[in-house]
């Protein structure tokens, strides 16, 4: 069955790390589908490439971390944290692109 990631993570956020990237959390409060998940490789530079409209190259990080039952993917921003023309300082709404992926669960 297929839903929408938003649906099964427990956290999908988005913030700077630092004034030039930005970083997506997914966490899971489920171990089979955080597995599911993470096995599947749908979460790589390619699907990030299109849904967030950047080249492979800016995409600096996607770390799965099993502790957490969690993912982190980290790219470079078009522009810098609160220069002219940024639409989000804090990059507290960048996770939105992630939330209608459809996965396997």
């Amino acid at each position: 069955m297929k839903k929408r990631l938003y649906d099964v993570a427990k956290v999908l956020r988005s913030k700077n790390s630092g004034p030039f990237e930005i970083t997506l959390d997914c966490l899971f409060d489920d171990a089979a589908i955080y597995e599911k998940i993470k096995n599947s490789g749908i979460i790589n530079k390619e699907l990030v490439s299109r849904l967030y409209g950047i080249t492979p190259d800016r995409i600096t990080n996607i770390v799965f971390f099993d502790p957490a039952l969690g993912f982190k993917i980290t790219f470079a921003r078009t522009i810098s944290s609160g220069t002219s023309l940024d639409t989000d300082v804090y990059g507290a709404q960048q996770h939105a692109p992630l939330m209608e992926l459809m996965v396997e669960v």
